[in-house]
């Protein structure tokens, strides 16, 4: 999937860091998983300028895995960062280069995580990036 959307981040001139070992492995359903890794990698690459770059990283706390997805891109203010997750106030930012959204994806990616019983929060300030955060059940 990171191959698929490199190319839209190619456009921008923006850098993939893929820092999860190939070893590491959640439960999670698989279809849910892809959607959220795309769309919050999708939308780091929206709102990142030009020449920035987006992490994607994941380090094992005890029985769980914490996976980040980090830019440097413009980051929200407050009032976007109280509606996020809120489905009543749903509003999409246009990217960097005017890329549309529906304002759903972040909404969805809480309901996926959670379904799989993870927990999911972020961290942005405005014009210095945005750092999602999901933990999943580690594997046995």
């Amino acid at each position: 999937m990171i191959k698929i959307l490199n190319q839209n981040a190619a456009k921008k001139n923006i850098q993939l860091i893929n820092k999860i070992d190939s070893q590491t492995k959640v439960n999670a359903d698989i279809n849910m998983l892809r959607s959220v890794f795309q769309n919050l990698i999708t939308n780091g690459i929206k709102y990142t300028e030009t020449d920035g770059v987006v992490t994607i990283s994941a380090s094992e706390r005890e029985d769980l895995v914490e996976i980040s997805i980090t830019d440097n891109g413009i980051g929200m203010d407050s009032e976007q960062i109280s509606n996020v997750f809120q489905f009543k106030n749903i509003n999409s930012t246009d990217g960097t280069l005017g890329e549309r959204g529906t304002g759903l994806g972040l909404i969805l990616c809480k309901e996926f995580i959670e379904k799989n019983s993870g927990k999911i929060w972020f961290e942005s300030e405005l014009g210095k990036g945005t750092k999602f955060f999901f933990t999943l059940q580690k594997a046995v």
